[in-house]
């Protein structure tokens, strides 16, 4: 029997099944990794990541993500903001997924293809209003940086051809709602979206765990979504080492 099986689950505030890899600092030594501690504050469960501290909203151990809220948006005040400035540049398997040094990624290997586990959206500040363009979702009287300007929200990546003369970028933060592309947006849209989180995946953890040294074995893991499961398998390779 593994030490992992012997450490019965924590839990702080609604977060209830902290359980390997996941560790509530405090926690025994060898109950979960230390890559993966998290902490229990004011009876909410927060991560840090970089710079930042996020509230834990949910933790998917079926498919390896952990979905956190930036604390410096409210429910119920449309005029609070994300604390943090973080979008796909800040982890390391943006650069590609054999690179990754970082124990949380923005993306995950299923069915043998790369999939993002969150979008963007980007808050800009305008010095006039924008008209005639439907990404731009103005924020009305909810949001004001030091009293000027328009400020406006874009959902998804924001490229060069978007750039209005006159705006520019205040912040970027992620979202893993599911709305964005099915709804006509409003500023109540993306408030909705970034109060729901976004996702972060530790699916490499996961993989070495299962599978070992991936580099060392010349190895490739993947998420097979029709068994709800690892597989592991030489490099390059469709079929299952084990």
């Amino acid at each position: 029997m593994e030490q992992e099986d012997l450490c019965p689950p924590s839990s702080c505030g609604e977060i209830t099944n902290i359980t390997h890899p996941f560790r509530l600092k405090g926690d025994p030594i060898g109950c979960g990794d230390k890559r993966y501690e998290l902490a229990c504050e004011n009876d909410v469960t927060v991560l840090y990541l970089y710079w930042g501290k996020y509230n834990v909203e949910a933790i998917n151990y079926d498919n390896f993500t952990v979905r956190v809220v930036d604390p410096g948006l409210q429910q119920q005040n449309c005029s609070s903001l994300p604390r943090y400035f973080l979008s796909l540049s800040n982890f390391s398997d943006a650069i590609g997924y054999s690179d990754i040094t970082d124990p949380y990624q923005a993306s995950y290997r299923i069915d043998y293809s790369v999939d993002q586990v969150f979008q963007h959206i980007v808050l800009l500040n305008c010095s006039h209003p924008v008209a005639d363009n439907d990404k731009y979702v103005n924020s009305g009287s909810c949001v004001k940086w030091e009293s000027e300007g328009y400020i406006y929200a874009i959902a998804g990546d924001l490229i060069a051809e978007d750039f209005e003369v006159g705006c520019h970028v205040k912040l970027v933060t992620p979202t893993s709602w599911r709305g964005l592309h099915t709804h006509k947006l409003s500023y109540t849209t993306i408030l909705e979206a970034l109060l729901y989180g976004f996702d972060i995946s530790w699916m490499a953890g996961a993989c070495d765990h299962k599978c070992g040294n991936l580099s060392a074995q010349r190895s490739d893991c993947q998420f097979d979504s029709s068994k709800h499961a690892l597989r592991c398998g030489k490099h390059g390779s469709r079929y299952p080492l084990f």
